[in-house]
C-alpha cells in the first residue's frame, strides 16, 4: 500500500496537465498555440480524451458532459481519470496538475478519484516488480475551489481502498485468520481506532457455534475482531455496527467447490471483512463524528477429518439450532454469530457486507450490489443514493415471509440453505433469524473480485463497498 499526495497549490508545475472541459469555450483559456488548437479541434470531434505532446510536457484535454444526471457525470469523469492513469503509466510520469474552472470543482474531484484509483497495482509477489512498478506520487489541483478538507478526505479514501484491495489480493497462503486480525490491529494503530481480537477460547466461551463449526476443518484457529471508533464528539449515542465476512479461503468444505472459476479466487471471500475494516480506518483518520463498530469473524473453510459435514446440527451464539445441508453455505453461519453478538451494543443500525452468494452475482452480474433489510425506505434510500453517487449501485431485493419456508428444517430451527431459486434472498432470510434491530445486508459477491479490470475498478480485489459506506456515513445527519 502506498500514499498519493494531493496538493492544492503545487510549488512546481508537473510534466503533465489535464484540463477538464465542460464547455467548449473553455478551450480558449488553455493558452494553446495555433497548431495545437487546430489539432485539438479536429481530434475532439471523435475523442473524449485528446493528448497534446509538447515533449517537455503532456497536455491532456478531457471532455465530459455535465448535462447528464449528477451520478452519471461523476462516473464519466472517474473513467476519464482512469484513462489518464494509463497514459501516465506508459510514460512513467509520476505527477500531474489537474486544471478546471473554479466554478465547478465536482468534476475535477471525480477525475482525480478515478485517476488515483486507476493507478493501483499489486506486484508484491512478482520478482520483476521493480520493472513494472509505477507510482503516481502527486496530484495537484490548480485553479479549483476544492477545500483542503475535501482533498484530505479524498487522500484517505484512496488509501482505505488500497488497503482493502491489498488484503483481498493477498493469497491465502500468506493471510490466515490470525494474520488478518493482526492486519486490522495494525490499521487501528495507524489510524486511531481501538481493536480487540477474540481468540478461539474466547469464541468458544461466547458459544459462537457457526464460526467454530466452519473452522473445524482448519489447522488455523478462528478469530473474531472487534474494531471501535468512538470519539467524544460522536453524534450517535448508539453505534452503527458494520459486520464483514472474513473467510480467508473457501474450498466449500466437504461440499467441495469445483475448481474452475469457483475455487480459484476464493482468497477473496474475506472481502467484506476488508471493506468494513477499511471504513473504520477512514473514519478514524478523518475523525468522523460517529460512534462506529466493526465486527469481523474470520476463518478458512476446508475439508479435513474433523470438518463439519452435511447433516450436522450446530448451536449458534443466540441459541438457535441450524441443520447444515451444505458446508459451502458457510458465510451465513459466521455472519449469523456476529449479527447476534451485535445485539449487545444496542445498535442504531447494522450493515453487513459479504461475498455471500453466487446467486447475487448471477442475478445482477458484477455491476451492482444486492441489498435487502428491514429498515424503512428513508435509510435504505439514503444508502442507495450513496451507491449512485459513487457508482457502487444497490439493487434492493425483497425479504417476503414466503421465502422463509425454504429454510425450515425438520430437525432443527432452520437449515443453512434453501431452494436453488432466489438463493441470495434465502441467505438473507437466514440472517434475519439473528437480528432484532434495524439491519441492511449487502451481498457483494458480484463486484468484489474481477478477473479483468473494469475502468478504475482494478483486476482482482476492487474494495467495492468502501466508497459506498464512506459516502453514506459522510451524509448522515
Amino acid at each position: 500500500m502506498r500514499n498519493i499526495n494531493f496538493n492544492q497549490s503545487p510549488e512546481r508545475r508537473s510534466m503533465a496537465k489535464a484540463w477538464l472541459i465542460l464547455d467548449r469555450k473553455a478551450v480558449e483559456s488553455m493558452s494553446l498555440n495555433e497548431h495545437e488548437t487546430a489539432y485539438l479541434n479536429k481530434q475532439s470531434e471523435e475523442n473524449s480524451l485528446v493528448v497534446i505532446n509538447r515533449y517537455t510536457e503532456l497536455i491532456l484535454v478531457v471532455y465530459c458532459d455535465n448535462t447528464k444526471d449528477k451520478g452519471a457525470f461523476l462516473e464519466q469523469c472517474r473513467r476519464r481519470g482512469n484513462e489518464i492513469s494509463w497514459i501516465l503509466r506508459k510514460d512513467a510520469i509520476t505527477q500531474i496538475d489537474l486544471m478546471v474552472s473554479s466554478t465547478d470543482p465536482d468534476g475535477i474531484f471525480a477525475l482525480a478519484e478515478g485517476l488515483s484509483l486507476g493507478s493501483y497495482q499489486f506486484l508484491k509477489y512478482q520478482s520483476s516488480s521493480a520493472k513494472k512498478q509505477w507510482n503516481l506520487d502527486q496530484i495537484n489541483f490548480v485553479g479549483t475551489n476544492i477545500s483542503q478538507n475535501q482533498i484530505d478526505q479524498l487522500a484517505v479514501m484512496v488509501e482505505a481502498v488500497f488497503i482493502a484491495r491489498d488484503l483481498v489480493n493477498e493469497p491465502g497462503s500468506h493471510l490466515n485468520s490470525v494474520k488478518l486480525a493482526e492486519s486490522f490491529q495494525a490499521m487501528g494503530e495507524a489510524s486511531g481506532f481501538e481493536s480487540v481480537i477474540f481468540d478461539k477460547e474466547r469464541i468458544k466461551a461466547l458459544n459462537m457455534g457457526g464460526l467454530l463449526a466452519v473452522n473445524q476443518g482448519s489447522i488455523d484457529p478462528p478469530t473474531f475482531s472487534v474494531l471501535k471508533w468512538k470519539p467524544a464528539y460522536a453524534k450517535n449515542l448508539n453505534p452503527i455496527v458494520l459486520v464483514g465476512k472474513g473467510v480467508v479461503y473457501d474450498t466449500g468444505g466437504l461440499s467441495l467447490k469445483p475448481t474452475k472459476d469457483s475455487m480459484d479466487y476464493m482468497k477473496c471471500d474475506m472481502a467484506g471483512g476488508a471493506v468494513v475494516a477499511a471504513v473504520l480506518y477512514y473514519a478514524a483518520k478523518c475523525k468522523l463524528p460517529l460512534n462506529l463498530i466493526a465486527l469481523i469473524p474470520a476463518t478458512d473453510n476446508r475439508p479435513d477429518g474433523n470438518a463439519y459435514a452435511p447433516g450436522d446440527v450446530i448451536v449458534m451464539h443466540n441459541g438457535k439450532t441450524v441443520e447444515v445441508l451444505n458446508t459451502d453455505a458457510e458465510g451465513r453461519l459466521i455472519l449469523a454469530d456476529a449479527l447476534s453478538f451485535a445485539k449487545d451494543y444496542n445498535p442504531e443500525l447494522v450493515i453487513d457486507v459479504a461475498t455471500l452468494t453466487g446467486s447475487a452475482s448471477m442475478a445482477i452480474g458484477n455491476q451492482g450490489i444486492v441489498g435487502m433489510g428491514n429498515v424503512g425506505q428513508t435509510v435504505f434510500s439514503a444508502l442507495k443514493q450513496s451507491g449512485e453517487n459513487v457508482c457502487e449501485r444497490i439493487v434492493e431485493f425483497p425479504l417476503w415471509e414466503e421465502y422463509a419456508e425454504s429454510i425450515k428444517s425438520d430437525i432443527a430451527d432452520i437449515k443453512n440453505i434453501g431452494s436453488r431459486e432466489a438463493g441470495a434472498i434465502t441467505a438473507g432470510k437466514f440472517l434475519e433469524n439473528f437480528i432484532d434491530y434495524p439491519w441492511i445486508h449487502l451481498d457483494i459477491a458480484g463486484p468484489a473480485f474481477l478477473n479483468k479490470s473494469d475502468h478504475y475498478r482494478s483486476k482482482g480485489g476492487t474494495a467495492t463497498g468502501v466508497r459506498l459506506l464512506i459516502d453514506f456515513l459522510n451524509h448522515l445527519d
